[in-house]
């Protein structure tokens, strides 16, 4: 089999089924299987779900929501395909790139993780994936510095240019193919034996961050990492989470990377740069955006 797709479901029922559709009209070539892992959801999700079920289609019910990591791996487990793939239940594959995705993929032995471009649904461009955050570059992120232009090439920063930004156009970094240290868990496609190599995703992260910390353990394989946005998918964004969560899961995110991954004595500093980010962003976005926001980042700060 040459595809296993892995989708982890949250109380995104009309999206996941979308999202099945477009995976089923657009994908031709290919021998796949799906596998679908419902995170306890109470929308009336499971009794679809069970209806689904078919020889190519596998499902996993969980108890209770497990996270991303933990959910994803149960569905890693059972994988047959020569790649795996990770796709978010709020997106919708457009024709072929499955198929060519794939091949690439064959063609190309040193590339172990690749994703391609997020689009919204006007097909404007998301800002995804990034390089590891060294303390410069969380430092950088922290004080906005990496949404200047020209200095954000410059820094390459953990997060490039987002559409959120005064600055952001959607252009140049995002359209062009290259090799980055992560690429967005939203679309992740792996070779099998990287998994292999590496072992799982990590459970310790519940979710965001997670596929961070896989792109470093490959990396030190000897793998590369590739965005690829010659091929996109529709990204919904947002739809499995509410605002605050991903906010705060990554504070919580970065915390964990370092403490696995980079040396102790730089800890107290990561968290000393994360509560001035949390400050700064408490005045500022406070002001711009009300006290919503700021109570948000009140939380981020309590936990950097």
């Amino acid at each position: 089999m040459d595809l296993s797709i892995i989708i982890v479901n949250y109380n995104t029922k009309e999206l996941l089924l979308d999202c099945l559709g477009s995976i089923k009209k657009n994908t031709k070539k290919i021998s796949y299987e799906i596998i679908l892992v419902d995170n306890a959801s109470t929308d009336g999700s499971i009794e679809i779900l069970r209806r689904l079920k078919s020889p190519d289609v596998k499902i996993v019910l969980n108890r209770q929501n497990l996270g991303f990591s933990k959910a994803n791996n149960q569905g890693i487990k059972i994988a047959k395909g020569r790649y795996v793939l990770l796709l978010n239940s709020d997106t919708k594959v457009q024709d072929g790139i499955l198929d060519e995705m794939i091949e690439y993929m064959d063609e190309s032995p040193k590339t172990g993780v690749a994703g391609c471009a997020l689009k919204n649904q006007d097909g404007s461009l998301q800002a995804t994936g990034g390089y590891f955050p060294t303390l410069f570059r969380v430092a950088s992120w922290m004080l906005f510095l990496d949404d200047i232009p020209l200095l954000d090439k410059l820094i390459k920063p953990f997060h490039p240019m987002h559409e959120k930004s005064f600055f952001y156009k959607g252009e140049g970094f995002f359209t062009k193919a290259s090799e980055r240290d992560w690429v967005t868990g939203a679309f992740f496609l792996v070779k099998k034996e990287v998994f292999e190599q590496v072992g799982l995703l990590d459970e310790d992260y519940f979710m965001y961050t997670e596929e961070v910390d896989f792109c470093f353990r490959a990396k030190e394989k000897g793998w590369q990492v590739w965005y690829l946005p010659k091929w996109a998918i529709v990204h919904l964004g947002g739809a499995s989470s509410a605002s605050e969560f991903p906010i705060l899961s990554e504070y919580k995110g970065i915390k964990i990377f370092y403490k696995k991954h980079m040396p102790s004595w730089q800890g107290p500093i990561l968290r000393l740069l994360l509560k001035k980010g949390a400050l700064l962003r408490i005045f500022l976005f406070g002001v711009l955006k009300g006290g919503d926001y700021a109570k948000v980042y009140a939380k981020a700060f309590k936990i950097a």
